[in-house]
């Protein structure tokens, strides 16, 4: 090319107008079925926020969830009454971000990050997506430190540690909403994330007055998302519990995580896969709702320098009390421990209703000495002696010193048992734990 010629093209080069930006391609709505609304003419990605103009000039918010063709899945966040055929459909991008910092401490949002108890704006000064830390597994600090959850049972026999993950298992109205509220009050953490997820409505304000309290409040974050609300609103508000807590351990803090419960989160993403079409797999849920569970599970814990942390424990509703319920079989296949409340030990009025056969803590052995261990191991031995022979015991046919460990669970049977016994009110150190679980096997007179 000629110099003459490139000085031409240069020149017509910075004499051309730059482009207009491209105007931002709305589509239509062609069908609403069910839970799941269907759109054309959008140009958006899985997970991209949408406006939907309803024909009463309301809006509501969406989310990309699927797609076929050309046809665009969109979960609306609210209800669509006034949805009607060829509505208007604004994309929006990716989805919106959510608040975080230490201004949330002592408020309950919804799902979205929105107040919900009428104090005011957040006025927080951070902001970050639903999108959670992906942390190295060869990099997470182990589990080292012991945690004291106040319930003595729990301490003794299936200690926690700073960072573990544990799951409460029950059918429904065994207790497990009320022993995770006295939990609440009794462990030590710097900071406690609570979600509420697709429970009663009711309970949300009963957690709040009952179980925090104004001082438990003070350094508490709730995020509620009741059964009425959207199945969307409630993976949300799963994801923005978790995403909180994630905040405040990059902060150094000791954080609690209570999540009422995992099997809510569960059924809404079931709600959503079968809506758009997924095909269900195992007792009606689709396997997306298994690849999420340990997606949303694994962000809990310790992180990678150890000076913050996420203690978190799950409440999993086992459908017709079933522990092979598949929510409840996955979920223990990916947490550190269950605690299993039996509702026949409820129903003869023992509280909290801790089966301590059924229950487990995986991360004791590794944060326990082995005099604690031996006295724990001992203390299940005997339990489970006495359960074995229960029926025998009840109706008079069992002969005493046919078999001397089953005579001494039945001398420390009452005592064991009361021991397993706790008020709503009580809470115990791991030290008065201990000392009263050595007390419980001390024999009241010498075996013969």
């Amino acid at each position: 090319m000629s110099p003459f010629d490139l000085s031409k093209t240069i020149n017509g080069l910075l004499n051309t107008p730059l482009a207009e930006p491209s105007p931002r391609i709305e589509g239509r709505i062609t069908r609403l079925i069910g839970l799941t609304i269907e759109a054309v003419g959008l140009q958006v990605a899985v997970g991209d926020n949408c406006l939907i103009i309803l024909s009463s000039n309301n809006e509501i918010e969406a989310e990309v969830v699927g797609f076929s063709g050309d046809r665009i899945y969109l979960m609306p966040l609210h209800a669509v009454e006034g949805l009607s055929a060829g509505a208007k459909v604004i994309p929006l991008g990716a989805s919106r971000n959510v608040p975080v910092g230490f201004e949330l401490l002592g408020r309950v949002l919804n799902g979205v990050g929105e107040p919900l108890d009428g104090k005011g704006p957040l006025n927080c000064q951070q902001s970050t997506t639903l999108a959670g830390e992906v942390i190295n597994p060869l990099l997470r600090f182990p589990i080292t430190n012991t945690l004291n959850v106040g319930i003595k049972a729990i301490n003794a026999l299936l200690t926690v540690g700073k960072g573990q993950r544990l799951g409460l298992f029950a059918g429904s109205g065994v207790g497990k909403s009320v022993l995770l509220g006295m939990m609440t009050r009794a462990t030590e953490a710097d900071i406690t994330v609570v979600g509420l997820i697709g429970e009663r409505g009711r309970e949300v304000k009963e957690f709040i007055d009952h179980n925090l309290g104004a001082e438990g409040l003070a350094r508490s974050v709730v995020v509620a998302s009741p059964a009425d609300d959207s199945p969307l609103m409630r993976l949300r508000a799963s994801q923005l519990t978790t995403r909180i807590a994630e905040y405040f351990r990059a902060e150094g803090k000791n954080v609690l995580l209570l999540m009422d419960s995992l099997t809510r989160y569960a059924q809404a993403q079931r709600e959503i896969a079968l809506a758009i079409g997924e095909p269900p797999a195992t007792k009606g849920y689709p396997p997306s709702v298994f690849a999420k569970l340990p997606k949303l599970v694994e962000r809990a814990g310790n992180d990678a320098t150890g000076r913050g942390s996420i203690t978190a424990f799950y409440t999993v509703l086992t459908e017709g009390d079933d522990q092979q319920d598949p929510i409840a079989d996955a979920a223990r296949a990916i947490l550190d421990g269950h605690i299993v409340l039996s509702r026949q030990l409820a129903e003869q009025g023992h509280y909290p209703a801790i089966d301590v056969e059924a229950s487990i803590s995986r991360a004791m052995p590794q944060i326990v000495d082995q005099k604690h261990l031996a006295t724990a191991m001992r203390f299940k031995q005997l339990y489970s002696k006495y359960q074995q022979n229960a029926d025998l015991i009840s109706v008079g046919a069992y002969v005493r010193g046919s078999d001397a460990g089953t005579d001494f669970a039945i001398e420390r049977m009452p005592t064991m048992n009361q021991f397993l016994q706790q008020g709503l009110t009580d809470a115990f150190s791991v030290e008065e734990s201990l000392k009263m679980m050595a007390m419980a096997l001390q024999p009241s007179e010498p075996v013969r």
